[in-house]
């Protein structure tokens, strides 16, 4: 019987070279930089540091033929970030495959789930 405590999630990683990978929190930061402007914001709403943030962008830009997002530097009027064509092409078939693969390996998942030890009172 499955313990309803232990609901697995489906995290997808692709790697492209020992320093080149897309994974669920790239795909969620570049949805964040999309919807709030910013790359600070977007990093700030994870959780991580401005700083950390503007790395993973970096390297994300670093790793495709083309930018993902674009920055512009703050001053009087401010910066921000938008994703470009190519960022919203890569986001979409990152979260395009990682659908297909989570529905491809609902049952598998299922199954492991229901061999997972029941713990009481989740302990």
């Amino acid at each position: 019987m499955s313990n309803p405590d232990k609901i697995p999630k489906f995290r997808l990683r692709v790697v492209f070279g020992p320093e080149d990978w897309m994974g669920p929190g790239k795909a969620e930061l570049l949805e964040r930089i999309a919807e709030t402007g910013s790359i600070s914001a977007a990093g700030r709403d994870m959780g991580m540091s401005y700083k950390r943030a503007w790395q993973l962008v970096e390297a994300m830009n670093a790793m495709f033929r083309e930018s993902l997002v674009h920055s512009t530097r703050g001053g009087a009027r401010g910066g921000g970030a938008v994703l470009t064509d190519a960022g919203q092409r890569v986001l979409a078939e990152f979260r395009g495959l990682e659908a297909e693969a989570e529905q491809a390996g609902a049952t598998h998942i299922a199954r492991l789930q229901d061999m997972l030890r029941d713990i009481p009172d989740g302990k």
